[in-house]
């Protein structure tokens, strides 16, 4: 199981409310702490000390704007998880393990010149960045 250190926050829009869920709970170790009714289509999960919000585009937080998260035009270039017990070779084979590709960069510019990162999609789409938490910063 995935350890996530940190990330403040950031929200998503997704389709999929309960597929995505199930992706960054049930593999990423996130858990659930507020959902609001379906109508409003907001639902929080912890990731660490962080928090992602996902809000359904069908519910009335979703209707206020933004794009439909699809292969053309996403509304998040990527965010960054800090994992503890980062093990690039581990992690690629648990994803792979669901059906999911990782991808591995050695060296990547970041909080310190060595970091090294493992990219992946959730199911909506969305690039999820996870690098070593106990790498120091710069």
């Amino acid at each position: 199981m995935i350890r996530i250190r940190e990330l403040d926050h950031v929200v998503l829009r997704v389709r999929d409310l309960d597929a995505v869920r199930d992706f960054y709970c049930n593999l990423l170790g996130c858990t659930e702490f507020q959902r609001t009714p379906p109508e409003v289509g907001l639902l929080q999960l912890r990731a660490g000390r962080s928090v992602i919000d996902l809000v359904s585009i069908d519910g009335a937080i979703g209707r206020q704007g933004g794009g439909v998260p699809d292969p053309q035009g996403r509304n998040m270039d990527h965010f960054c998880l800090l994992v503890e017990g980062f093990d690039p070779a581990a992690l690629t084979a648990e994803f792979a393990g669901h059906g999911i590709k990782a991808d591995f960069y050695p060296g990547r510019p970041g909080r310190s010149a060595t970091d090294a990162s493992l990219y992946v999609r959730d199911p909506e789409g969305n690039t999820i960045e996870l690098r070593d938490a106990d790498q120091p910063r710069r």
